[in-house]
Formats: C-alpha cells, sequence, structure tokens
C-alpha cells in the first residue's frame, strides 16, 4: 500500500504540472494571438493518410510496428492498432500544382509502404473500415506495443467505467460491447489540414463547419462494420461511440464526448476552442517535462505549446484546431478530419480541391455563416450526409432542402471551381479533381455505394466472409490501378483469395439469424417454427440469451407418441435437451465436423460466453462441401 500511495502521489504531482503548463499554453497562445505573432496572409494544405495493412486473404496483418521499426519506415508513424499506420504529408502552398503534388506525394509514399509491406507479407489498403474486420482483431494484442497506447486505453477504460457500448442502425443493426479502445482502430482516413491566419480563423472555421457535410456526402467509403451494413459513412458513429468515455452519470446530464461536432458558432477566436476543451475535458495525458511556454515567449523563443497540442490530440473534433511552429514562426491550422481513406488516391485529392475550393469561394459568396444558417441545421447536415451520403437531405442557407448531390452539382461544384481559380491553382488540376468528383455525384458511384453494390450483386453465392473478402480484394485490385471509384467494375466472387480461408471456422459458416424459444414457451411454438422456417432445431436461450438446451425434431416425434400429454400444456423445457453439444466461432470446421461425429448430433448452437450467437448444422456443412467443389471445378 505504501509504494502504491508514492505512485499515486507522483502521478498527480505529475498531473498538476501538466496542468499548470497546459494553463500557460493557453495564455501564451492568447499573447501570440494579440501580439499579431501568428503567421497570416498565406495559405498552405497538407494532409494525413492513415492505411490499413490486410494479408494474403484480406484480414488484418498487425505488422506495421515491425515494419516502423526498419530504416525505411522510420518516416511514416504508428497508429493504436498493429494493422494501421501514418503517412504524413509536406505542406505545400495553396496556388499552381499543389494538387498533382499532392497526388503525386501521395502515390510515391504509399508504394513505398507497398514495398515495405511486402518484405512483411503484408499488402495496403486504403479504406474507411476495412470490410473483413471481426470482433477477434479487436484485441489488446493487436494494440500497437507503445506506452502512450496503453496508457490511452487504461485511462479512457476507468473513465468509462465499464464496457464500450457500440449501437448502429442502418440497414442492419449492429450492437457491441467490448473492454476497450480498439473500436477505435477500424476507423482509417484522410484528413486534410488548411492553414489560416489567427484574425480570420472564426469566419475559416465556421465556414469548414457549414461545408463539412456535402464534402463527406460526396467521399463516403465506409459502409460495413464487422459485416453489418450500417451508414454510408459508418465511421461518424462508431467513431463517436468508440471514444465516449462518460460515465452513466455524465451522460445523463448530457456532457459532451470528446468526439464531437461541436454546438455551436465559433465567435472571438481560437481560444474559445482551447479553453472550451481544457474546461471540460480532463487531461488523459501527460508529459514529464512540460515545456515553459510563457518563459520561451518572453525570451523571444516561438513556444511549441506541447502541453496544449498534447490534450488538443485527445479531443476529437471533426474540424479540429491545430497549433503548430515553422522556422520559429507560429501558425494555425484547421484539420478537417471527416474524410474517408480511400478508395483511391486520386479520389481523395478529389475531395481535398473540393473542401479547399468551398472553404475559398463561399466566404465571398455567403458573408457570415453565422448571421444566414442556423448551426443547429448544419450540424444535422453533417449527421444526415454521415448516414445517407449523396442522398442525404440538406438544408440549406437559401432555406430550401436539397439533396446532397443536387446542391453538390447545381451549385457548390461551380463554388468550388471559382474558388480554386481565385487561387490560382492549375486549370488542368482544377478540371482533373473537381471533373472526378462530378462524375462520381453524377453517376451516384460513391466508395460506399461501390461497396454495398458489390454486396449486393454476390448475394446469396457462397458464405458472407468469401464474399466481404472478394470485395476487399476487388477494392486493392482497383485501388492499385489507380483509377477513381466511378470507373470501378463491381466485385465478384471469382476475386476472392485463397478460397479455403473463408471456411476455416465455425463463424465463416455457421447461421447468425437464428429463431429460438424460451424454456417457458409451449412446445406447439417450438413445432410451428420448425414447419414454418423448414429447419430441424430450435435452440433454447433464456431471457438473457443464455443457451440453456435444444429442441430437435426428433424430440417433438417422440412427444407425439405419448398420447397421454397435451401439446397445448408441455413446456419446451419438459423435452428440450438440457446443455447441448455446442461449439465457439473460433473452433475448425473440421473440429466441428468431428464433434457431430463424435456425440452423433446433425447440430451445434454456437456459443461465445455461455451466449447463443449463432447455430451450425449438417446442412451448413454439405452447402461448404459444394461450394468448395465447384470452387475446385472452376479452378481446374
Amino acid at each position: 500500500m505504501g509504494e502504491q500511495d508514492i505512485s499515486l502521489k507522483a502521478d498527480s504531482d505529475r498531473m498538476r504540472a501538466f496542468t499548470r503548463a497546459l494553463l500557460d499554453d493557453v495564455q501564451a497562445l492568447q499573447e501570440m494571438l494579440d501580439t499579431g505573432r501568428i503567421e497570416s496572409g498565406i495559405r498552405r494544405i497538407g494532409a494525413e493518410q492513415e492505411l490499413f495493412l490486410v494479408d494474403d486473404s484480406m484480414r488484418p496483418a498487425p505488422v506495421a510496428f515491425r515494419m516502423l521499426a526498419t530504416e525505411e519506415g522510420k518516416e511514416f508513424a504508428p497508429e493504436l492498432a498493429q494493422f494501421n499506420l501514418e503517412i504524413n504529408l509536406e505542406p505545400h502552398r495553396l496556388g499552381g500544382d499543389c494538387l498533382s503534388k499532392m497526388e503525386s506525394e501521395l502515390n510515391e509514399k504509399i508504394n513505398v509502404v507497398r514495398k515495405l509491406a511486402k518484405q512483411f507479407e503484408a499488402k495496403v489498403l486504403m479504406t474507411g473500415i476495412l470490410p473483413t474486420l471481426e470482433k477477434s482483431h479487436l484485441g489488446l494484442e493487436y494494440m500497437t506495443p507503445i506506452p502512450r497506447f496503453h496508457q490511452l486505453n487504461q485511462v479512457m477504460s476507468d473513465l468509462r467505467g465499464g464496457d464500450f457500448r457500440t449501437h448502429i442502425k442502418g440497414v442492419d443493426e449492429l450492437q457491441v460491447l467490448h473492454d476497450n479502445v480498439m473500436l477505435e482502430a477500424c476507423n482509417t482516413s484522410f484528413q486534410i489540414h488548411f492553414q489560416v491566419g489567427g484574425d480570420e480563423f472564426v469566419d475559416l472555421y465556421n465556414l469548414a463547419q457549414l461545408v463539412t457535410a456535402p464534402v463527406i456526402a460526396a467521399a463516403v467509403n465506409s459502409p460495413v462494420f464487422l459485416k453489418h451494413r450500417l451508414w454510408k459513412e459508418s465511421r461518424v458513429a462508431l467513431f463517436q461511440q468508440s471514444l465516449d468515455v462518460r460515465s452513466a452519470a455524465h451522460t445523463a446530464r448530457g456532457r459532451r464526448a470528446r468526439v464531437t461536432f461541436g454546438d455551436r458558432w465559433l465567435e472571438g477566436s481560437v481560444l474559445e476552442i482551447f479553453r472550451e476543451d481544457v474546461a471540460r475535458f480532463r487531461s488523459l495525458l501527460s508529459t514529464d517535462d512540460p515545456e515553459k511556454s510563457l518563459d520561451l515567449l518572453a525570451q523571444g523563443i516561438t513556444p511549441k505549446l506541447k502541453a496544449l497540442c498534447l490534450h488538443n490530440g485527445t479531443v476529437y473534433r471533426w474540424n479540429r484546431p491545430c497549433y503548430g511552429v515553422k522556422d520559429n514562426i507560429p501558425h494555425l491550422r484547421i484539420e478537417n478530419r471527416t474524410l474517408p481513406a480511400g478508395p483511391s488516391v486520386v479520389d481523395e485529392v478529389a475531395n481535398a480541391a473540393f473542401f479547399y475550393g468551398l472553404m475559398t469561394a463561399l466566404g465571398a459568396e455567403y458573408g457570415d455563416v453565422r448571421k444566414v444558417m442556423n448551426f443547429d441545421d448544419v450540424k444535422s447536415n453533417f449527421m444526415a450526409a454521415a448516414r445517407y451520403g449523396l442522398k442525404a437531405q440538406l438544408n440549406w442557407i437559401d432555406g430550401k432542402m436539397h439533396t446532397a448531390g443536387g446542391l453538390i452539382l447545381e451549385h457548390l461544384l461551380p463554388l468550388a471551381r471559382q474558388g480554386l481559380e481565385a487561387q490560382e491553382i492549375d486549370p488542368g488540376d482544377i478540371d482533373r479533381y473537381l471533373g472526378v468528383l462530378e462524375e462520381r455525384v453524377n453517376r451516384m458511384r460513391t466508395g460506399s455505394q461501390w461497396l454495398l453494390d458489390s454486396l449486393s450483386t454476390m448475394a446469396g453465392q457462397s458464405t458472407p466472409d468469401e464474399r466481404y473478402r472478394a470485395a476487399t480484394a476487388a477494392m486493392l485490385a482497383r485501388q492499385e490501378e489507380g483509377i477513381p471509384v466511378h470507373e470501378w467494375d463491381l466485385a465478384s466472387l471469382a476475386e476472392a483469395p485463397n478460397w479455403q480461408d473463408s471456411f476455416r471456422t465455425v463463424a465463416q459458416v455457421m447461421n447468425t439469424d437464428v429463431f429460438t424459444v424460451h424454456p417457458e414457451d409451449l412446445v406447439d411454438l417450438a413445432a410451428s417454427v420448425m414447419e414454418w422456417e423448414h429447419i430441424r432445431h430450435v435452440p433454447v436461450e433464456d431471457t438473457d440469451g443464455r443457451l440453456v438446451g435444444l429442441v430437435s425434431h426428433r424430440a417433438l416425434l417422440r412427444l407425439l407418441t405419448k398420447t397421454e400429454m397435451s401439446n397445448d400444456t408441455v413446456a419446451v423445457h419438459e423435452i428440450m435437451k438440457p446443455d447441448p453439444v455446442a461449439t465457439t466461432p473460433e473452433a475448425s470446421t473440421l473440429g466441428a465436423i468431428e464433434t457431430m461425429k463424435r456425440h452423433q448430433v446433425s447440430c451445434l448452437p454456437v456459443v461465445r460466453d455461455g451466449m447463443l450467437v449463432g447455430i451450425v448444422t449438417e446442412a451448413d456443412f454439405i452447402e461448404v462441401a459444394g461450394a468448395l467443389l465447384e470452387e475446385k471445378l472452376r479452378e481446374s
């Protein structure tokens, strides 16, 4: 206990020192703004590219930490999961060929990562959420072994006071309980930066909030998570919930989550955001030797505001203010974090061009947007765009509702062109990137729509696992060709690599749409379910979803021979087989077949931690065998 007290005191002393540095950083930024030290009169752009690493079967490849330890990997940055990494691009002055330079640099660096990944038997994929992710990929063994990531997980878990809950409704409905922050690692983005002056930050930040909805509507590329079809940009819902560390009490009183779009227009200066975030959100990380920013400022040295930047990195605004120093000159940037990675490099740069063009043009077009648009409508637009993409209904400045696609084509694309022309962007680049976006919107072919259409085309073929791996493999192949998504052919099942990998585990072949009964239900109900759904086994679960028995067609036949029993009074628990032989999702298919043979059963309920998650039958394995035979014939 004595050692624990010393440790706690040391932690508390360090956090108080960090908080002191944090408050000093806010004051130092105030002084720099007041004295005009923040760089102004120049526009620069930049970006951060997050990537997935996948193996030959299109599943996550946790090799990033080893890649980054190589000489070639030192220029890249680690992410929370070992199947992600980050590329940072050089800033460029907004003008001339800056957009084509961004595309060239992206391609160059991604090719370096591809070559490096090949040494570790991995491939590089740009996508908002990897379609083949499973919950088994989100354990702490997949977390990058860097102390601050594990510290962040521990602190956030402690603040949460329980499991992280994710509940998203789309075409499908997903509910997930998870005991760590690795759900956040399922999201990868293309984060774009826009440098602005201190005196113009408010107007331009508000513009960024306004244009985010139509920009994300055209860029959606994350329609599935854990093989559930959710929002067109499911990252938005997933990211907000995966890092929601509010306790039940904080949620009940409406405390704001760390992932936020904001609740109002910015009014005075960038300090409003930093001060509010320091006041609202506890510091999660600290440094052992905080910078003395006020002392440095007094000496004429520009401070890096390390404490403020560290704290800012744990508050996840979709449009986040950023402070940086280059050649001893401080500057401010708006970081737009909404854009997903992919579907291709040219698509990403087209999204960036659309954003930069609107940021440049809309100030002159609309003036002070606070006077012409209600912030609640702006926030609602953002959520609608994330849910529905180009089909979202957006409430715009003219007071009318528009489809996102119509608003972009009829009004915003011409304005974006004007904005880029005003910045003297190369005319060929304007035509190229805005042309890509225009074609995407005209054809309603976003990355999300391509994936959903591909999965729909393959519906009913083979297993869901093979369909998702085929779509992911097709995405990778087309991405490496460098063509924009509106030119992509739909994926086909024939593109699935290593078809045997889709039949290795019970999880890949089991049926999760299971009809069940309760122990106290009438036997007639179980019999009716079997007849209506043409099934021979019905699992019995209690009110908590725990498997407690199994009713078989054979048991019903035995009941019918007992004339002294009336089906009107017999309960399921009287004829069910209690504690039936079961398996787990991670069990091998061969192991499951062996279990069936050994116990002479034709059905295995699938359980995880006692909870029923699916069922697998002889018929499923016969179907798998047929699929394997068909695949072999196709190969021959």
